[in-house]
């Protein structure tokens, strides 16, 4: 797929960008670049090819998912100000 400078201006009149004629044949050319890149990538032969997360094998170490800490939800509560049915109790400040 390639853009004339037609279809150029068409694209900035639309985004409300004002272009001048050699801005237009510039950006013209720097996206039939990009278009002649992604069809050269388009044609490459992907078949069998896994898709990777990364570019190189990194994995990361992961570790088990035990509990390490015990629950001490009671004590923190004894010495509370103010607690009802296991829940902080605090004062309105919004009224």
């Amino acid at each position: 797929m390639s853009l004339s400078t037609d279809d150029i201006k068409r694209i900035a009149r639309l985004a409300r960008i004002e272009t001048s004629d050699a801005e237009a044949a510039a950006t013209q050319a720097q996206l039939n670049n990009i278009f002649g890149l992604i069809a050269t990538m388009q044609a490459v032969d992907t078949a069998g090819i896994a898709p990777m997360a990364h570019a190189q094998e990194v994995y990361q170490r992961l570790r088990d998912d035990a509990v390490t800490e015990s629950d001490r939800h009671t004590t923190f509560q004894a010495v509370a100000p103010a607690v009802e049915n296991g829940l902080y109790l605090v004062p309105k400040v919004i009224e």
